[in-house]
């Protein structure tokens, strides 16, 4: 059974994916395909404590950890699963032709291949999210990054046009974020440390460590 056959259509475009994924954290474009590199469980539940409904969220809570999700950075998780989906696939389709003597159709071996991944990406993400640096994220709000210093990773943050910074939560965790100054006529080098003072949506806005007026 050769590679390149209609039925393994959906594990090659995953393939192809993955490899977009890759090309895209080496050229810098991750942020803009994917937002935050790095996804926050957000399992906050003060909005649903008096609806009964908290137990739904640790029960999902409970599904994502199982699943790997917030154990490595997001793409990172994304790409591992698109590979295990893409190389269980193949298998499959492989191990039908010589048992069946013909391959599943690519739906179903979609489907099978798809509620095999899922755990064994999850099972895979757990050594990795130990061994990786500190890019991994911890449940905890977005909005606990107001308020903590970061420092600027890539490019320079302009109004309009944001880059990407690191800041440490309260438990030590690295997230990357987008930030913008939050005066529109400053400039935000790589490398400067800046203090997050609000958020809105996904982007954050900073002001310089030296500026006087938070020392006041």
């Amino acid at each position: 059974m050769e590679l390149l056959q209609s039925h393994n259509i959906p594990f090659l475009a995953a393939l192809v994916l993955m490899v977009m994924l890759a090309v895209s954290q080496v050229l810098g474009l991750g942020d803009v395909l994917g937002g935050d590199a790095d996804v926050d469980v957000d399992l906050d539940t003060d909005a649903s404590a008096g609806d009964g409904s908290s137990g739904e969220v640790g029960f999902l809570g409970g599904l994502l950890s199982l699943l790997g999700v917030g154990r490595v950075p997001f793409l990172i998780w994304l790409a591992l699963l698109l590979f295990a989906f893409a190389l269980i696939g193949i298998s499959l389709q492989a191990l039908s032709a010589d048992l069946l003597g013909d391959v599943l159709h690519p739906a179903l071996a979609a489907v099978l291949a798809g509620l095999f991944a899922l755990p064994v990406t999850g099972v895979i993400s757990r050594p990795l999210g130990a061994i990786l640096p500190g890019d991994r994220t911890s449940a905890v709000p977005v909005s606990s990054l107001v308020g903590r210093m970061a420092q600027i990773q890539i490019g320079t943050a302009r109004a309009g046009s944001p880059a990407r910074a690191r800041v440490l939560d309260q438990f030590g965790q690295t997230h990357l974020v987008m930030v913008e100054p939050h005066d529109p006529s400053a400039e935000l080098a790589a490398d400067e440390e800046v203090l997050l003072v609000r958020r809105d949506g996904n982007t954050f806005y900073a002001e310089r460590r030296d500026n006087p007026l938070l020392s006041l």
